[in-house]
């Protein structure tokens, strides 16, 4: 009877949880057991969380771990955030995390690092239906990987949070993880040194949001119809390699006011939109990309200067290049330039690169993006007069790209068997 009595009490968080091994403390749902034994840990402990709703809304000060059984949930109430982290090397590990407030001004998440939570270890977690997955708030050397994180459904997509919110956070790194239902996927602000990778991003608006962010890394992500993919703003020095878009909208990637960066390895197919959109963005190094089957392959405008373009495929794209300005641009470098799937190209001498030189665009192009009512014009003769002078004489062009060792076949990047099956 007293052993049965013991038990109802553990239960309903009555009595303070019991240490069943040297630094594991075994904690039952219920009451406040939670918010107890994280006031009654030392240093280095293992707090295992028992199946059934644990009270969040609770600050972990100490270094310890925090890791959930099977059936096991953090819940937050609706008020502010479920588990703050201050404290230097906590981890948090196979838990529920959800129910948070509301308050953007707050940052209300599933999990908060905050300054001084140092060296914090997210993982294995699902962070369902909270304002923010995860906010990285001026800790370090944060690690964010292998979790879920499902924002709220309930809200207009600009009035989510983001999924993961990095913040003055150098080191973080962001691994492993499946995103959706949020603002964006990942949002980085004025913090540098961070590593995004391995992540999967649906139904957001951006799937990775840089702004004010240098010398970072962006990797091996899949973006999947969001409305935009990779954007990197106002940012220098970030690594953009591998990463994949499948229909996202606008932009598959953005470079605005980005500089001194790379853009290399990654794919982008079926773009709403455009699949790469260049603005005021100089010295950036964009080659081993395929760009396939949107509207505009590359819009580039606003001055861009300096940026080498080169090794990348432009395939069955509506429009190849969308560049209006008076400058020729060559888009080659060392004498290799890009595949365009439109040019009918010739070899003679065998070396992969064409002998003649491909220029996407000429006047009437120019003059269809200026003024789009012309359009009803192109099949009239004396247009197309234009369009063959310019083709047989490339002088009478006035300015614009020009590929002059164009490659005989396309960059080919693998596709995982994931995103294959949703590509249609």
């Amino acid at each position: 009877m007293i052993w049965r009595l013991a038990r109802l009490l553990l239960a309903l968080g009555l009595v303070m949880p019991v240490s069943v091994a040297a630094g594991t403390v075994e904690v039952p749902a219920g009451g406040r057991a939670l918010e107890q034994a994280l006031h009654s840990a030392g240093a280095g402990d293992i707090l295992r969380l028992g199946p059934g709703r644990h009270t969040g809304g609770i600050e972990i000060a100490k270094p310890l771990t925090l890791m959930c059984r099977k059936g096991a949930e953090i819940h937050g109430g609706g008020q502010g955030s479920v588990l703050t982290v201050t404290a230097r090397a906590v981890e948090i590990r196979n838990c529920l995390i959800r129910g948070s407030g509301d308050d953007h001004q707050n940052i209300d998440s599933g999990v908060r690092l905050l300054k001084g939570a140092n060296d914090a270890r997210v993982i294995g977690n699902r962070l369902i239906g909270n304002l923010y997955g995860v906010d990285i708030h001026g800790a370090r050397n944060a690690l964010v990987a292998g979790n879920v994180i499902e924002g709220r459904q309930d809200h207009r997509m600009n009035d989510r949070g983001n999924g993961v919110y990095v913040w003055n956070a150098p080191g973080a790194e962001v691994t492993g993880n499946d995103i959706r239902w949020g603002r964006d996927g990942i949002f980085v602000n004025t913090s540098n040194d961070n590593t995004f990778t391995g992540n999967r991003f649906r139904d957001l608006r951006f799937a990775v949001h840089y702004m004010y962010a240098n010398n970072s890394e962006v990797s091996d992500n899949l973006s999947i119809g969001n409305h935009l993919g990779f954007a990197v703003m106002y940012s220098r020095g970030v690594q953009v390699r591998n990463n994949i878009s499948i229909r996202d909208g606008k932009h598959g990637i953005m470079l605005n006011y980005a500089n001194s960066s790379e853009v290399t390895g990654n794919l982008v197919v079926k773009g709403r939109e455009k699949c790469l959109f260049i603005y005021n963005a100089h010295k950036n190094e964009i080659t081993g990309n395929r760009f396939e089957g949107c509207p505009t392959g590359v819009h580039f405008t606003a001055g861009s200067e300096r940026n080498r373009i080169y090794r990348n495929a432009f395939l069955g794209n509506r429009t190849q290049v969308k560049y209006v300005g008076s400058k020729w641009l060559d888009w080659s470098v060392d004498g290799t330039g890009n595949y365009w799937s439109d040019f009918a190209a010739y070899d003679l001498d065998g070396d992969g690169r064409a002998d003649v030189p491909y220029r996407p665009n000429d006047s009437m192009d120019h003059v269809l993006w200026t003024q789009p009512a012309a359009k009803l014009l192109l099949g009239a003769p004396a247009v197309q007069l234009v369009k063959w002078a310019q083709s047989a004489f490339p002088a009478l062009l006035p300015g614009g790209v020009v590929d002059t060792a164009p490659m005989m076949k396309p960059v080919e990047i693998d596709r995982p068997q994931w995103e294959r099956h949703h590509e249609g």
